[in-house]
């Protein structure tokens, strides 16, 4: 590792006038080779800056393993496989295989596309459009992947008619078989070196296998999780249960198409989706009409069921129809065959939601527009991460810059089950007190104080004036993002952009290429989000990220600690908080010529005993609670040389 990423080294060589030595880069490297040759798990917090994507992948390829990649989201992967790889085949390694994997629903089915083809399913002008150019696209493409297709939409209906979804796929049954996108993937994945998926798919896979349903992924021998602060989460989502509203909407949707291209569609069968629909909806429509989240507690789910028992009995008896009048053709194609199997999997996980009772199950429903979710959400994960993860795999590395609380991996190791790990906290690349200020009234009211608003809006405003626009104003809440949104929107020239009016993806290159926008957003831009430059130079929070305590999941969580005797204050909420924010300030500052303004609004981090483990935290920023410094630091930001 000295050798490659040394002063002089390899990596300096390779790229001339372009890299410089980074001893945190090395550090990480040295850490991570060790635990793939002495086989342990490794736990290694690294700041924006240090370079950890080459840091973890020359070890793995060193290695001579088989070893799985899992990124926070796919343009993560992507990014790893266009850039990052072809530099290293290019620089290191010209004989190393490396696949991408992600979830079926990405990859088109060639044989829905050749049945669109020869049907009219097609609805409108924009749509045959569509259609025509996945097409032609269809027959160039080496991957199938949608990715690709930059002129779809992310939630495109036309898409959902067309994917490779287990759901709707007859496996080697099916005539394409041997030319499928997805056996394509497979078999790239069974040859590769380096396996990039993300977690939502390595969490997929570890929980069928759990189940004993096979798998996804090919057997590899060691694991590396970049943004491993996600991981309890996303697990807890496939360790889960979960219906809705549109997982019937889609199976009675898949049942038409299917009779229609088979040229089954009696009438008989055709009013048994018909009757799925109706009964679905109806059934659904019970719940409360209020958006959010709520428990859904055994004694709840009992009166829900007497109350609406009539609803709950129609809807089981419509699939069990449908399975029925399946069994009963002569004609059985495969496809059938699999929604029959769906019918009744959708059966099932009814039946658990509202008659089981698991222990360590939250049980709640959530209503977000016109989706409403019932769901079983494991209280605790760390004890199925620790037996089907780290007591089965000899290497796991967990890295990402916001891990530790306080300076201590404690939190997360608990969190996810990491009982033997060696930890290593990487010093930090930028010049925390000269790149950032971190700004926090000196005077405005309590968070919880009805006049919170108005003085928050009075904040935002005066910081914009000195930003010249170029924010992220970040909120722990829609509703408060919404209305400190319409207090500010009347009183500043800047371009405003607020999440929820357009699709995320677009939303960033709105900001990205408008001079002086300012983006109004909430959770899913903490993260993820990477705007270096001078067009992002001030970010706003407007309170310590606390998640909401009435949340089902957290709620239970809470409670379970409770139970043993432990202060779920202490050892969950807040370092909860803490990565959170650490992860909202990180959009800030991006590479060593970056400048920029922290902004909190929230006075508890100065009055509240847990506030110091907040700022013991954060990195070294310089700070202030005066706004003179803050107009002073974009004067000198302005004065010199701004990347």
């Amino acid at each position: 590792m000295q050798d490659v990423f040394g002063p002089g080294g390899l990596l300096e060589r390779c790229m001339i006038g372009g890299y410089e030595h980074r001893p945190a880069q090395l550090e990480m490297a040295e850490a991570v080779h060790n635990a793939f040759t002495e086989k342990y798990h490794a736990v290694v917090e690294a700041g924006t800056g240090t370079g950890k994507t080459l840091a973890y992948l020359l070890p793995a390829i060193c290695s001579g393993r088989r070893v799985v990649i899992s990124t926070a989201t796919k343009s993560l992967q992507e990014q790893l496989y266009q850039k990052d790889i072809p530099f290293l085949q290019k620089h290191f390694a010209p004989e190393l295989k490396v696949a991408v994997m992600k979830g079926r629903s990405n990859f088109l089915c060639k044989v829905k596309a050749h049945q669109m083809a020869d049907q009219p399913m097609l609805k409108g002008l924009e749509e045959i459009d569509a259609f025509r150019q996945i097409n032609d696209w269809s027959k160039l493409t080496e991957t199938g992947d949608r990715a690709e297709l930059t002129f779809l939409s992310d939630d495109s209906d036309l898409w959902m008619r067309l994917d490779a979804r287990r759901d709707t796929c007859s496996g080697q049954k099916c005539p394409e078989f041997n030319q499928c996108f997805v056996t394509a993937m497979h078999q790239r994945a069974k040859n590769a070196d380096l396996i990039i998926v993300n977690h939502h798919l390595f969490f997929a896979d570890l929980a069928l296998k759990q189940d004993d349903f096979g798998s996804i992924l090919p057997e590899y021998s060691a694991v590396v999780f970049d943004e491993a602060h996600e991981m309890e989460d996303v697990a807890s989502d496939y360790f889960g249960r979960q219906i809705s509203n549109y997982r019937f909407e889609e199976l009675a949707r898949d049942v038409d198409q299917t009779l229609r291209t088979l040229r089954l569609g009696s009438a008989a069968l055709l009013r048994k989706t018909q009757r799925i629909r109706e009964r679905s909806r109806e059934f659904f429509d019970t719940f409360p009409p209020r958006d959010g989240r709520f428990p859904f507690t055994r004694p709840e789910r009992a009166a829900f069921i007497e109350q609406n028992r009539e609803a709950y009995d129609a809807l089981a008896i419509s699939l069990k129809g449908l399975e029925t009048e399946f069994a009963a053709l002569t004609q059985k194609p495969e496809e059938l065959t699999r929604l029959a199997r769906r019918s009744f999997e959708v059966r099932q996980e009814l039946s658990f939601l509202f008659e089981s009772n698991e222990k360590n199950f939250v049980y709640w429903y959530e209503r977000r527009n016109k989706g409403v979710f019932i769901a079983a959400t494991p209280i605790d994960v760390s004890q199925i991460l620790r037996e089907r993860l780290f007591e089965t795999f000899d290497t796991v590395v967990l890295t990402s810059a916001t891990l530790t609380v306080g300076g201590r991996f404690e939190y997360i190791r608990q969190r996810v089950g990491l009982d033997h790990t060696k930890e290593r906290s990487l010093p930090p690349e930028f010049d925390w007190a000269h790149q950032a200020l971190l700004y926090t009234p000196r005077s405005i009211p309590d968070v919880r104080n009805p006049g919170f608003g108005a003085a928050a809006a009075d904040e935002i405003v005066s910081l914009l004036e000195l930003s010249q626009g170029r924010a992220f104003c970040l909120f722990t809440s829609y509703s408060q993002m919404r209305d400190l949104f319409e207090r500010v929107r009347n009183r500043v020239d800047f371009p405003l952009l607020l999440q929820g009016t357009v699709p995320r993806s677009v939303l960033l290159e709105r900001f990205k290429n408008t001079p002086g926008a300012v983006l109004f957003a909430t959770a899913s831009f903490w993260q993820g989000v990477d705007v270096p430059g001078d067009q992002l130079s001030c970010v706003i929070v407007d309170r310590l990220p606390f998640a909401v305590p009435s949340d089902p999941i957290v709620a239970a969580r809470v409670s379970a600690l409770q139970e043993e005797g432990r202060n779920p204050f202490a050892e969950f909420q807040v370092p909860q908080a803490v990565l959170s924010l650490k992860q909202g300030f990180g959009r800030l500052i991006r590479t060593k010529t970056d400048r920029g303004v922290l902004a909190l609004l929230d006075s508890r981090i100065e009055r509240m005993p847990y506030g110091k483990i907040f700022l013991e935290s954060l990195p070294r920023y310089a700070t202030t609670h005066d706004l003179k410094d803050v107009e002073r630091f974009f004067q000198m930001g302005q004065s010199g040389k701004r990347a």
